[in-house]
């Protein structure tokens, strides 16, 4: 196994992990861009936001879910967060594993850049 993101959840690189359960891992962003900076992950391998299908659909709401509860938690849900999925190099993505970024502490600009 080579991806980066799937060797965080077999546990062969450790992370700041702040959930996990049957279907998701989410864990503290290595190079953060705001104070909070969580990146949720299912644990199945899909490469891109292109390489889900329709019986994914529930999978991408418990990502969607899962970063407005840790926004929560984190006491972030009141003044405001942002989530982010980024699709292939010209959008963004570094590791090709989705990812959701769950961003807040400090306000945000738009666009994002």
């Amino acid at each position: 196994m080579s991806c980066l993101f799937c060797k965080i959840v077999a546990g062969e690189i450790p992370a700041k992990r702040v959930h996990e359960d049957e279907q998701l891992c989410a864990f503290e962003d290595i190079d953060p861009q705001a104070p909070l900076h969580v990146l949720i992950i299912p644990k199945r391998h899909i490469s891109t936001l292109n390489d889900l299908y329709q019986s994914d659909d529930a999978l991408v709401g418990q990502l969607v879910r899962r970063a407005a509860l840790i926004a929560k938690e984190r006491g972030y849900d009141g003044a405001g967060y942002r989530t982010v999925l980024n699709c292939n190099s010209d959008g963004g993505q570094t590791v090709f594993h989705i990812h959701l970024h769950l961003l807040a502490g400090r306000r945000l600009g738009w666009p994002p850049g």
